[in-house]
């Protein structure tokens, strides 16, 4: 199983980043997948799911309207499209898969917004 975190780095404020997460080794299609996120000191917070579908998003209150999830069950891929980024954004960015007790997360990857 693995789950593999791409497209992080560091954007001005106002900026724009898209995350991706490349899954293998379990089945895609049936798992709830959520991004989640660290930022110093902090604990891990939730920041949007998607269902196995993608006919159902959530997100938490301080990025909606800004953040979009996504998913391509064809591609064993999920997204993260982040607008508008704010410095308060700043955090490494976890994937995470879901379903009947199987909980996978990936390894991160670091979000840092800076002028």
């Amino acid at each position: 199983v693995q789950l593999v975190e791409s497209g992080g780095g560091l954007v001005q404020p106002g900026g724009s980043l898209r995350l991706s997460c490349a899954a293998s080794g379990f089945s895609f299609s049936s798992f709830l997948l959520r991004w989640f996120r660290q930022a110093p000191g902090k604990e891990r917070e939730l920041v949007a799911g998607i269902s196995s579908t993608g006919g159902s998003t959530n997100y938490v209150d301080s990025v909606k309207g800004r953040f979009t999830i996504s998913r391509d069950n064809a591609k064993n891929t999920m997204y993260l499209q982040m607008n508008s980024l704010k410095p308060e954004d700043t955090a490494v960015y976890y994937c995470n898969a879901y379903w009947r007790q199987q909980n996978y997360w990936g390894q991160g990857t670091q979000v840092t917004v800076s002028s």
